[in-house]
């Protein structure tokens, strides 16, 4: 099984490049796992509590579980992964089962920060986007998937997402193997991409 990690900062265009490999690549053997369905559950808490808590803190993700569940797929087993919310900002109860296949990707803005995780992925990627672009789509999304308005989504910007990406995740940018601009349409880089992933496939496999 190859293992593929892909960081990147909020709104810098991950799941685009995510969607681009699929495309190009056998998507039937092929799983996505999103750092996004490992945030801690915190249902304990008041929606007001969990809505004050920091996303974008290593702290936030239960990076054991995750851990779990890549190893136990590369071992050939079957997971449930469970799934998360971020209109509650807790885990739904649900889960999703998971087959073990011949490409496994790991996206998040935090995956390429835990050290035990690391050693798990083959290739490991950056997805780069200037902090202006990076914030209006992060605006777009917010408002348009999770029912926020700007003044929120200005704040928490300000207050957590802007000191976390400079403490955590830009200098996980050092652990990449690759590092993909996408402040544009980047065709070369994902073919590029691509073809690196066909020729590690076709060494393990």
């Amino acid at each position: 099984m190859l293992v593929i990690g892909i960081a990147g900062g909020t709104g810098s265009g991950k799941t685009t490049v995510v969607n681009k490999i699929l495309r190009q690549l056998n998507a039937e053997g092929v799983n996505v796992i999103s750092q996004d369905n490992y945030y801690f559950d915190n249902q304990h808490l008041s929606f007001q509590e969990r809505e004050k808590l920091n996303y974008d803190h290593p702290k936030s993700v239960d990076f054991d579980l995750m851990l779990k569940h890549v190893k136990a797929l590369k071992n050939g087993e079957s997971i449930e992964q469970p799934l998360y919310s971020f209109v509650t900002h807790s885990r739904t109860g649900d889960f999703v089962s998971v087959e073990p296949k011949n490409v496994l990707i790991i996206e998040g803005i935090l995956v390429l920060t835990n050290k035990e995780l690391l050693k798990e992925f083959d290739l490991k990627v950056f997805v780069h986007a200037d902090s202006d672009e990076r914030l209006i789509r992060r605006i777009r999304r917010d408002m348009l998937e999770r029912g926020r308005d700007l003044n929120e989504i200005l704040h928490r910007y300000q207050t957590t997402l802007k000191p976390m990406h400079q403490e955590f995740i830009e200098p996980s940018k050092n652990e990449a193997d690759l590092i993909v601009p996408n402040m544009k349409e980047n065709n070369v880089a994902i073919d590029f991409l691509t073809t690196v992933i066909n020729n590690s496939l076709k060494k393990i496999l």
